[in-house]
């Protein structure tokens, strides 16, 4: 059977499982059965426990749970209106005045939560109220929040990266020095959008600009708690004092002293975030199970061979290969999630970016943006559903306020492209 009849019995029932609202995990292993049903005769239960237990097994995967952990408890505390305070005195004078808040607090709470729709709703719950008191256009407010929730992705500690360096095989600590450039990056970039709308609609632009600007000093004061969570957690990696998993330790830690002195610790805070934290640990534990064993169905296949094989007959250029991809993650992100995405396709993938030449840590930094806007794009998009509960409004509104943040990101993706340094010159100079 070609490789052709096999691609498409495996997209048909992959795509069959989840328009039928089977989960992503679910629908990965039911594939990988069908192929090896089809395909193999290979006994297909000691191939799946055999490969699960592969996928499952690995140290560097320790992480993943201990910072979900840590981000689920900063979600219970008041770090969204802490975060709000410390920096709306600061951020108001530029050009498009608090908008910038939802950019800022984003950052830092991608910074020690690692997930995007917790970013989102984290700084949304305090934000939006705020904004739509003081009369900021709807779409700024959700389109500024929903483009700017994605850092959860990028700015370390990142669970998808984490996710990514397992399934590559490559350093979570040196993949998180080369995401923290381009992070800031983007973030920058978000603002200058900010900006260049705020000068261009001036003449209409005009919201209520009551904000306390007193006692700075204190507001400033707020944050240090939160700067310092931060700097223990990245700084422990970066410096080599710890790993990725014992800087996860330390950050468990750090939340959980930093919501005491907010006076949030409660016994129900503490069960709310292990079972917040278990829910979501498992769910991508499924999905990695699921997308192991059909990289096992596939690669009996052929598939993966064939099509690099493919692909390197074209005889493209490494500018051209990555617009192809570009691509065809935008289009993937109509349909999965970001974390999906990335497990699916790297068994493919992976072995064509290393022939071409490309750095993998670039590489991760450029897959973590293009999955970013997977976020951002309906119909599943996680970010507009998340805004889509907190702030009422209809999915095609909360998709055409985050559009422009979705070109923000494609002009990023052309700038990490032409300027590689971005993502490969922090690891350099910390691994000397």
């Amino acid at each position: 059977m070609s490789e052709t009849i096999s691609i498409i019995i495996f997209l048909s029932t992959l795509f069959i499982l989840l328009g039928l609202g089977v989960w992503v995990g679910a629908a990965l292993l039911l594939t990988a059965v069908v192929g090896m049903a089809l395909f193999t005769n290979a006994p297909i239960g000691d191939a799946m426990a055999v490969t699960i237990w592969g996928e499952q097994s690995s140290w560097t995967l320790t992480a993943l749970p201990l910072f979900i952990w840590m981000g689920e408890i900063l979600f219970r505390t008041k770090l969204s209106e802490t975060l709000f305070r410390g920096l709306a005195p600061f951020l108001r004078r530029l050009p498009g005045g608090l908008l910038h808040v939802n950019v800022g607090a984003s950052a830092v709470f991608a910074a020690i939560s690692g997930s995007s729709a917790a970013t989102v709703a984290t700084v949304g719950k305090m934000s939006i109220p705020e904004l739509r008191a003081r009369k900021y256009p709807e779409h700024m407010i959700i389109g500024t929040l929903s483009g700017a929730g994605t850092l959860g992705l990028l700015i370390p500690p990142s669970i998808s990266m984490i996710i990514f360096g397992v399934t590559v095989n490559e350093s979570i600590s040196k993949l998180f020095m080369a995401a923290m450039i381009p992070g800031l990056c983007l973030a920058l970039l978000f603002m200058c959008y900010i900006v260049i709308w705020s000068l261009i609609n001036r003449k209409t632009f005009h919201p209520i600009e009551d904000l306390d600007t007193s006692n700075i000093g204190k507001k400033l004061m707020d944050l240090i708690p939160v700067l310092g969570l931060i700097g223990g957690v990245i700084g422990s990696i970066y410096t080599g004092i710890a790993t990725a998993t014992e800087a996860a330790a330390l950050g468990v830690f750090g939340a959980l002293m930093l919501s005491f002195i907010q006076r949030s610790l409660t016994i129900e805070s503490v069960k709310e975030s292990i079972t917040g934290a278990v829910r979501t640990t498992a769910m991508i534990m499924f999905i990695l199970m699921g997308a192991g064993f059909l990289s096992l169905a596939m690669g009996f296949t052929g598939i993966p061979r064939a099509l690099a094989e493919t692909i390197e007959a074209w005889e493209l250029s490494p500018l051209m290969l990555i617009v192809i991809l570009t691509c065809f993650y935008i289009i993937l992100g109509c349909f999965l999630d970001g974390l999906s995405s990335i497990v699916l396709t790297m068994a493919v993938i992976e072995p064509l970016v290393r022939s071409a030449g490309f750095d993998m840590l670039w590489f991760g930094v450029y897959v973590m943006i293009v999955v970013e806007m997977a976020q951002i794009t309906p119909p599943i998009g996680f970010n507009l559903f998340v805004l889509q509960g907190m702030t009422g409004k209809d999915i095609g509104f909360i998709s055409k306020a985050s559009f422009p943040m979705f070109l923000v990101m494609c002009v990023f993706v052309v700038i990490l492209v032409f300027f590689p340094e971005l993502a490969t010159w922090l690891p350099e100079v910390l691994s000397k």
